[in-house]
């Protein structure tokens, strides 16, 4: 008996521990659940218990720089779906009643991964009728609804569309890379400004927070909407754009394929902004349609392609100031220098020619006569280390750090750069199209007049910008955009001869005489750039007044011809419209055709490239 006794003890004993044991790990356990992890389980229990839904802002607007509001948005109706609520057997009603591609619908509900309350857009701008079957068809399509979204409507004279771009569905591509603000079927800033400063002009959306039950039906607004996170609208914009000046620029180049950039010298802003052919942006306000979207693709002549900064030319003779003010800068040559002009340049055996025997000639009256041979013996005294550096001064071969989206770097080649191209097959040959601006030299209409405004002002570089302030209509406060000036380490003499000479060659006997406007001193060169095996390309850049620049420019016309019989006269319609207002044509003082031609190029292995 006392065995058994001891037996039940000992049990008694062992089950009285065990039961103490789960106690006290019951007792720990509520600890920390009741204190230790309170916080974090009770954000899980909202979070089953409330549902977040996100509120489009509105698009900061864009002012001219007359405070004119040419860019505004429109209330927009887009069909949303709620894949939680929504009934997979409805869908070909769906389909009748709002014409969508199942495939859509499909792409966006399995795109919403475990956020199946979130609304995922469908179809945007939904008519009336639209909205008004959507109502009588309710109970017919659950999960279906709408909501009110902005699209971008246009009060424009100008089209200006490379410079603004538009907005447009985001991609898939887009919404691996820009972050979690975004999700499918957001509207996101593409090209030109809009895409540029997207951060600004999109706001931040808002968000409204709603209790629901256990089945995810809503019960009501959580909180009473203390919680909620209103919708924060985008910056508004104001550029630098002249509207008349850049309508005027539309004009010029009707029909042409080309462009003109105009900067103030005085601090950088881009007045007009213009490439050719381009396109209406009232078309892409909304849903663009198929027809339109493929004849602008399908257009040979390519009018969504920004040629103001992201196509490439060679410079021509406009390059001949870097050249020039380069070999002054280094000592190379003075204003006594003379450089003697037979009339051609012999180099291995093949003739460069010049569009006349201009003598021994001064720097001055190089520019003055557009003087190729000049430039052939000059450039081998520069070399491609001082080509190189002083083309990095004035941004060629790299981006001007323009506010736009979409802008290419050029070329400005150096020795390495030869040797990667052409291996050892190239010699110092080379150079001697690069003395005037051709071979593989390449610039953007944009780089050639941020390189004028420069020269114009005196030797301050500044980062070419189309937007002057950002305004928050949330807190009031102006954010002026920064001009970005920066000194070029350049001697006011250097500068001045070149200023020199540019006047010349458009008041004296020189190529730019179809620029002249009556009343205004004006500065500039023209360029006539080999574009084999079509027509030349035409060039011109300029600056006015001379004495108080207000405005550079640069204009090039794709297979124009001859500089100063088609790009002058623009340039200075241009000015003169800038300067002296609206008013008789432009009529320039007397005209000369421009006779600049460009040098024939060396055969391999000593052929300079034309691409």
């Amino acid at each position: 008996m006392e065995r058994s006794s001891f037996a039940s003890r000992k049990r008694a004993y062992i089950l009285t521990s065990v039961i103490v044991a789960l106690i006290g790990i019951l007792v720990v356990r509520l600890y920390q659940l009741q204190f230790l992890e309170f916080s974090s389980f009770r954000s899980q229990a909202e979070s089953n218990s409330i549902r977040r839904l996100s509120k489009e802002p509105l698009r900061g607007l864009i002012f001219d720089k007359n405070g004119n509001l040419i860019v505004d948005n429109n209330p927009s109706y887009t069909l949303t779906v709620t894949p939680f609520e929504f009934a997979w057997e409805s869908l070909p009603i769906l389909k009748r009643l709002f014409d969508v591609d199942t495939n859509v619908v499909r792409y966006r509900i399995s795109q919403a991964g475990k956020n199946t309350f979130q609304p995922v857009k469908i179809s945007r701008d939904l008519s009336f009728i639209q909205l008004s079957l959507l109502e009588e068809y309710r109970t017919m399509l659950p999960g279906v609804d709408y909501t009110i979204e902005s699209r971008r409507i246009y009060n424009l004279k100008a089209n200006l569309s490379h410079l603004l771009g538009y907005t447009k569905e985001i991609s898939p591509w887009l919404l691996n890379n820009l972050g979690d603000y975004y999700q499918p079927g957001d509207m996101v800033g593409f090209n030109g400004i809009e895409a540029y400063y997207e951060e600004e002009l999109r706001g931040n959306k808002g968000y409204s927070y709603l209790s629901v039950d256990s089945r995810g039906r809503v019960i009501e607004s959580f909180g009473h909407g203390r919680s909620d996170i209103p919708a924060r609208q985008g910056k508004d914009l104001v550029l630098t754009i002249d509207m008349d000046l850049q309508q005027h620029g539309e004009r010029l180049l009707r029909g042409k394929r080309g462009a003109i950039v105009a900067i103030d010298p005085r601090n950088g802003e881009v007045l007009a902004f213009v490439s050719a052919p381009d396109y209406d942006l009232r078309d892409f306000s909304g849903r663009i349609s198929l027809d339109v979207w493929n004849a602008l693709r399908e257009n040979p002549h390519s009018p969504m392609f920004n040629r103001c900064s992201m196509a490439t030319y060679p410079p021509g003779s406009t390059f001949k100031m870097l050249v020039a003010i380069a070999a002054l800068q280094e000592g190379i040559i003075d204003t006594d220098t003379r450089i003697a002009c037979p009339g051609s340049y012999l180099l291995a055996g093949q003739e460069f020619g010049c569009h006349g025997a201009h003598g021994d000639i001064n720097v001055v009256k190089a520019l003055e006569h557009s003087c190729n041979v000049f430039f052939y013996k000059l450039i081998f005294k520069l070399g491609f280390t001082n080509l190189q550096k002083y083309g990095r001064i004035f941004h060629f071969g790299v981006p001007t750090g323009m506010d736009i989206s979409n802008e290419s770097s050029g070329i400005i080649p150096s020795e390495e750069y030869y040797d990667k191209r052409y291996g050892t097959r190239w010699n110092i040959g080379y150079l001697v199209n690069l003395g005037i601006g051709q071979g593989e030299i390449n610039a953007t209409p944009l780089q050639m007049a941020a390189f004028t405004a420069s020269l114009a002002n005196g030797g301050t570089y500044y980062r070419p910008h189309a937007v002057r302030e950002m305004l928050d209509r949330v807190t009031g406060d102006v954010h002026a955009v920064e001009k970005g000036a920066r000194a070029l380490p350049l001697s006011k003499n250097a500068l001045e001869v070149i200023q020199r000479g540019m006047y010349r060659a458009v008041h004296g006997s020189g190529t730019g005489s179809a620029a002249r406007v009556a009343g205004v001193r004006i500065a500039g060169k023209t360029g006539t750039a080999q574009n084999p095996p079509n027509p030349d390309h035409a060039w011109f850049v300029g600056y006015a007044p001379v004495d108080d620049p207000r405005i550079a420019l640069a204009v090039i016309v794709e297979q124009g011809g001859f500089g100063g019989v088609v790009a002058a006269p623009i340039a200075g319609s241009m000015m003169r419209r800038y300067l002296l207002g609206p008013g008789i044509p432009h009529t320039p003082e007397g005209s000369q055709n421009d006779v600049e031609q460009v040098s024939p190029v060396l055969p391999e292995p000593s052929t300079v490239s034309e691409d």
